[in-house]
């Protein structure tokens, strides 16, 4: 299996995630999330794919998505207006991704990746 794995490499979460990968021998493309940014199509269709609300490819911790107050602006914007948002800069999305043939990982979570991306 490869998977597609979007981090931004000098975000901490996401060096133990590619630490992780690495231990657990999973092959994957690695991509750049600020340099190389999910357009709105791919979003949409890593939305759907992983059966998450949109607001949960938010970064929320990020500083751009607190200077821009997303968290009282995101309840009133419809699903095309959140994926255009998040199509504008890969900071505001949340990281790691990764994505699967049938599945979406959102964020580091070690059991969850556990079970999904090993034999």
């Amino acid at each position: 299996m490869n998977v597609l794995f979007l981090e931004y490499p000098k975000c901490s979460t996401c060096q133990k995630a590619k630490k992780w990968l690495d231990e657990h021998q999973v092959s994957y493309t690695d991509r750049h999330i600020k340099d190389q940014n999910p357009n709105a199509s791919e979003l949409e269709e890593w939305i759907k794919k992983s059966g998450l609300p949109s607001k949960k490819f938010f970064n929320t911790s990020g500083l751009l998505y607190k200077s821009m107050a997303l968290k009282d602006k995101l309840p009133d914007m419809d699903f095309n207006a959140q994926i255009q948002l998040l199509s504008t800069d890969g900071m505001l999305v949340k990281r790691p991704l990764i994505i699967g043939d049938d599945f979406v990982l959102v964020g580091f979570k070690p059991e969850e990746w556990e079970k999904i991306l090993t034999v």
